[in-house]
């Protein structure tokens, strides 16, 4: 097992309605691999607020980073990943835009997913997904009690987020991984395999759920150690 001086460091970004315990399964994963892991606990309330969060954690970390990010953490970690100490990026179901493009512009290049239809208003100019959608769009593949325990514990996302732009896209200048779930019916999966290939990143496709970061950490945390270990072999 390597010592934890001799890794870069994992930052695990989350995604929309959730928070870090999204990576609750992940971690440990990294941990026994000597992998030294920090998961972010983002605001979800802006792209510039949430990069900032992100920035928080990377400034106190010395040394090479894999900066990892779900969902609507691949459009934090496109813009956030541009500190130089990012060696890597890995993106799992995500949505890293390309600059002047916003999350919104990559979703709605693409047919509707079933799950989009299960976002439903949580306030003045904010969103939620209802339980259902939980249940069979976007943790489908965990058990429903998992789902709605996810359902309650979701933060608001403001719908002004769909119109964040990127202002300059990380994954240009840095090798790339990107993990595609087959079976995800929130993000399209046509999308994910077209981002893939945009970012020449190195490709995983698992069957599974939105949430392969709950119902398949091994194999998802198989994809970190592999950028780790390819940022190691380069320093």
């Amino acid at each position: 097992m390597s010592s934890p001086t001799s890794s870069p460091t994992v930052v695990l970004v989350h995604g929309a309605w959730a928070d870090g315990s999204s990576w609750r399964l992940v971690v440990p994963l990294l941990i026994k691999k000597g992998i030294p892991v920090v998961a972010v606990q983002n605001p979800t309330t802006s792209l510039a607020a949430d990069v900032e969060a992100t920035k928080l954690v990377l400034d106190a970390i010395e040394g090479p980073i894999v900066l990892v990010g779900h969902s609507w953490g691949g459009a934090v970690i496109a813009e956030a990943g541009n500190d130089p100490k990012v060696e890597a990026l890995v993106f799992v179901a995500a949505l890293p835009p390309k600059v002047g493009e916003s999350v919104g512009d990559l979703v709605g290049s693409h047919p509707a997913p079933p799950g989009l239809s299960q976002i439903v208003k949580a306030g003045p100019g904010l969103l939620k997904l209802s339980p259902e959608g939980w249940i069979s769009d976007v943790a489908q593949d965990l058990s429903e009690d998992d789902a709605r325990v996810l359902a309650v514990v979701q933060p608001p996302l403001p719908e002004s987020t769909f119109g964040d732009k990127i202002t300059e896209a990380a994954w240009a200048t840095r090798p790339n991984w990107y993990i595609v779930s087959a079976n995800d019916r929130v993000v399209s999966v046509d999308l994910q395999r077209e981002l893939a290939k945009r970012l020449s990143a190195t490709t995983t496709e698992l069957q599974s759920s939105h949430l392969s970061i709950l119902s398949q950490p091994q194999a998802v945390a198989d994809v970190i150690i592999e950028a780790v270990g390819a940022v190691a072999a380069a320093s």
